[in-house]
């Protein structure tokens, strides 16, 4: 069985097709994409862990982390978030520290990050534990003279729900982490080497052209400082797993023994891109059938108010309350984040969603089978949109047409932006 022909793992298909996007770019300035965490419930002011709203400017997550754990003394086993947010923004997410007593200062120290506020609560944050986000986005270089082209869009995402897609935030910088993922599953060891690596795999930066030609001789030492400048003299502060894995091959050690350096954190990214290439593809399938909000027989059915699936035979579908349901968002179809424990759906469904973890290299037998399977879980194969406002103008760096809305937890605001610009966002 080949390694994917899941080459592009991206989103392929719009639920607007008919409609012409505006096109535009995001991200010209930090200020031009305002993220606001939706929190899940409130700290109730008592308990062990510190609870500290921060705002960052342009700050990586990586460096949000560093800071905390530089000003308060603290590990990364202390921090609890309930998710990552996006560098090039403006972005106001909560922390939490695991801090017996109150420091004596929670100034950052920091010119592009401040705390807004600080309180206690009885459990650290963990990942998912937010509503969703609320975004307000400009798009630049568009016609402003759109926003009702696009405030119409809205709307009908609006009443139809948005295709759930991951973005390509999940895929990483050279769209590899599902190939990396892939490799880990199937316990290619020597094959997660060549990609992370070497020069025959996925694109790369020119950069690392020399570097990536000494791994590909063997000479090991070489490709780890080959190149001026950056982290271990080349390879810059986010290449840790290019690192760590060519550290360890420098020092005799076997391809499997040089993965098991790979932070946990990171395979498990890597594994979680595999799952999410897979879920696209069926977005993709049922995008092309007209189905991606229509229930069919053998479906699994998301209750968008709890989370939870129960299963759709002939019965249910006879009537027309599933029908409805579905029409009004109560419901929807769910897809596969594959996993040893994930709940299969009925026959023609599962079939579908086996094409997909096929054209990913992988069978259920040996992904259970793998040391690095995870449990596995379902997902809405569409969300709801949320509070849709719109806005245009021109100010002092030029045209722009803003967008702002609330989407759930998991939920690419990505995703939206490419239905609206048909362009990857």
């Amino acid at each position: 069985m080949p390694l994917t022909t899941i080459k592009n793992p991206l989103p392929q298909r719009f639920m607007t097709q008919d409609v012409p996007g505006i096109g535009g770019v995001i991200k010209v300035r930090p200020e031009d994409f305002l993220v606001e965490e939706l929190p899940l419930y409130e700290p109730c002011d008592e308990g062990e862990h510190l609870y500290l709203r921060i705002q960052k400017n342009g700050v990586s997550h990586g460096e949000m982390m560093a800071c905390l754990r530089r000003t308060f003394g603290v590990s990364d086993r202390q921090i609890g978030c309930a998710g990552m947010k996006d560098k090039q923004a403006v972005t106001q997410q909560t922390v939490s520290l695991h801090l017996h007593e109150d420091p004596a200062s929670i100034d950052l120290g920091h010119e592009r990050m401040t705390v807004l506020w600080a309180a206690r609560h009885t459990n650290k944050l963990r990942t998912g534990h937010l509503k969703g986000n609320h975004f307000s986005i400009r798009i630049r270089q568009v016609d402003p003279l759109k926003a009702p082209l696009v405030m119409k869009q809205l709307r009908a995402l609006q009443h139809s729900g948005l295709p759930n897609y991951f973005g390509s935030q999940r895929f990483g910088a050279r769209t590899n982490n599902h190939l990396l993922g892939g490799l880990l599953l199937k316990g290619d060891y020597q094959g997660v080497l060549d990609e992370l690596l070497g020069t025959k795999g996925s694109t790369y930066p020119d950069s690392q052209q020399a570097r990536r030609e000494k791994y590909d001789a063997g000479d090991y030492r070489e490709a780890m400082s080959h190149g001026s400048g950056g982290l271990s003299g080349g390879w810059s502060g986010g290449d840790r797993s290019e690192l760590d894995t060519l550290r360890a091959l420098e020092e005799g050690k076997s391809a499997r023994a040089a993965c098991q350096r790979i932070s946990r954190k990171m395979i498990q990214l890597y594994v979680n891109a595999f799952q999410s290439a897979a879920f696209n593809r069926v977005v993709d399938q049922r995008l092309d059938k007209g189905t991606l909000g229509k229930l069919v027989e053998g479906d699994l059915a998301w209750k968008h108010d709890g989370g939870s699936v129960f299963r759709v035979g002939a019965e249910e579908l006879a009537g027309d309350e599933l029908a409805t349901r579905a029409a009004g968002l109560e419901i929807s179809p769910s897809g596969p984040l594959w996993g040893k424990h994930m709940t299969l759906p009925g026959e023609e469904t599962l079939r579908v969603e086996r094409e997909a973890l096929d054209a990913g290299g992988l069978d259920e037998q040996t992904m259970a089978a793998s040391r690095h399977c995870p449990k596995g879980a379902r997902r809405t194969l569409r969300e709801t949109l949320g509070n849709p406002e719109i806005e245009s103008g021109i100010d002092e760096h030029g045209p722009f047409i803003r967008i702002a809305f609330d989407l759930s937890r998991g939920t690419y605001a990505t995703v939206l932006l490419r239905e609206i610009m048909k362009e990857d966002a």
